[in-house]
């Protein structure tokens, strides 16, 4: 599988002005090693790292970090600024070689059952499958009726919308339809929509991504409180 580890991080500059956004800690743990071990905890031991901006730091992690015996954890510099698409395209020819793979970005955690994500994969034969969820929304939320009267409020309620979560599994062919320069949730995704060649995956439990200095903070304040829900892990 690969992971998306090239970000800057530009809305955690907090953070990331001397490391990469994959190496924030949680815990006293880089995000990364978090989605790594969702993976590592369902069975998954081979892992390319696709990394860009300070990629170095990212390669001294996996190489001074203790993994199972059995996970290959690897790292292919893709260019500092390469867009996702591009990351991807950087690595086709490792990632087509053994048949459907995961990808996921190294911000993102959650109690998904990566299990069900191959088998609904499995199942429909279609390209791609995109993860999706409906994230909290960051403020609460006025309830009105008909007469414009407030009625109540609802604290941070999930949205309605479903958003893009980032854990994919994507069959080689999608390879074919990147370039260099592209980004992967623009028009390599919106084609495959278009040719009714993308599924979703709707992931109903916890999920959370690290975009902004305020979910660091909140991520680790999970961490700390000792039952984080994405530790699928002993």
């Amino acid at each position: 599988m690969a992971i998306l580890c090239g970000g800057r991080g530009t809305r955690l500059q907090e953070h990331t002005q001397s490391i990469p956004k994959s190496m924030v800690e949680i815990g006293g743990r880089p995000i990364l090693w978090h989605v790594l071990q969702i993976y590592l905890a369902q069975g998954f031991r081979r892992f390319l790292l696709l990394t860009g901006y300070l990629g170095e730091q990212v390669q001294r992690f996996v190489a001074d970090e203790t993994w199972p015996g059995d996970a290959e954890i690897r790292c292919l510099p893709t260019g500092e600024d390469t867009p996702t698409g591009g990351r991807l395209y950087g690595a086709a020819g490792e990632l087509s070689a053994h048949g459907p793979f995961c990808v996921s970005y190294a911000d993102g955690v959650a109690d998904i059952d990566l299990g069900a994500l191959l088998t609904a994969h499995e199942r429909h034969g279609s390209a791609a499958t995109m993860t999706v969820v409906r994230p909290e929304l960051p403020f609460g939320v006025a309830r009105l009726d008909g007469e414009d009267l407030v009625r109540g409020f609802s604290e941070k309620p999930r949205s309605e919308h479903w958003i893009n979560g980032g854990f994919f599994c994507l069959e080689p062919a999608v390879l074919d339809l990147l370039r260099p320069d592209c980004v992967l949730e623009r028009e390599p995704l919106e084609r495959l929509a278009a040719e009714g060649d993308l599924r979703a995956f709707r992931h109903e439990g916890f999920w959370h991504c690290m975009d902004t200095y305020k979910d660091a903070v909140a991520l680790n304040d999970l961490w700390e409180g000792g039952r984080p829900p994405w530790k699928l892990w002993g």
